[in-house]
């Protein structure tokens, strides 16, 4: 992968954080982390990388809901 997308998708992943930590302000700054981080290394192995700050952020979604819901 060229270093303009690992670029752009780190980007990504500190604007998704950031996101998802408004979105959920009563999470913990360090769930709504983990969430992300979880995430992201489940879409570690793709190839094809173009949508996976998309799919990180749908993710990181579904984990948090779930966490508040317990």
């Amino acid at each position: 992968m060229s270093e303009d997308k690992v670029a752009d998708e780190a980007k990504a992943i500190v604007e998704i954080t950031e996101r998802l930590r408004e979105r959920f302000p009563d999470a913990s700054p360090q769930s709504v982390a983990d969430a992300v981080e979880a995430a992201r290394a489940s879409f570690s192995e793709s190839k094809v990388r173009d949508f996976i700050p998309v799919l990180i952020e749908r993710d990181a979604k579904q984990r948090l809901k779930a966490a508040r819901s317990q």
